[in-house]
């Protein structure tokens, strides 16, 4: 059965490395049809290899603590352009995600993944049932062990109007379900 199991992960990472390769590179906040599948994502995501993108990611938890325009400019997180990012988000190296609203309510869960390249993060949220409830790619900015940043924007099409979310490690404890 292990075997079996092993060569499923594999196989699947097979699919996404395929994926990748042959992307545009172009991502954005909106839905994505090409992303990974969840089952790709989860057993891709479970084999975190120490130093990679994902790692770093599935380190520590992460609170939004700003967020910034295109200009470089302090946009406040009550903004329209970006209260809807704004929260905790714990990453698990089984490629399971929680992300709660700063006052603890949940937001959403599901599944994750960062690129090889850990230019790109995808989320695919479920519903309670296990139901994807949409999928979601964005460019990141900065993944470090200090800063996560990652890039949203607008309107899909205008590349020139986005808004950097910036996260920094929290020692906010996970809410329970």
């Amino acid at each position: 059965m292990k075997k079996v199991t092993s060569l499923v992960a594999a196989l699947a990472a097979v699919g996404v490395l395929a994926a990748c390769s042959s992307n545009d590179n172009s991502s954005s906040a909106v839905d994505s049809t090409s992303a990974p599948t969840s089952s790709m994502i989860a057993a891709t995501s479970a084999a975190v290899a120490p130093g990679s993108p994902s790692a770093v990611l599935a380190s520590t938890a992460w609170e939004t603590t700003s967020a910034k325009d295109a200009q470089g400019i302090s946009v406040p997180l009550t903004d329209g352009n970006v209260k809807n990012y704004v929260g905790f988000a714990y990453f698990e190296t089984d490629g399971t995600f929680t992300m709660v609203n700063l006052d603890n309510t949940p937001k959403m869960h599901g599944d994750w993944s960062v690129s090889p390249d850990g230019k790109t993060r995808t989320i695919v949220p479920k519903n309670d049932a296990g139901q994807e409830q949409f999928r979601r790619d964005v460019d990141i900015v900065t993944l470090t062990d200090k800063e996560f940043t990652y890039r949203v924007y607008a309107d899909a099409a205008n590349k020139a109007v986005y808004y950097d979310i910036i996260h920094t490690p929290t020692t906010h404890p996970e809410p329970t379900r």
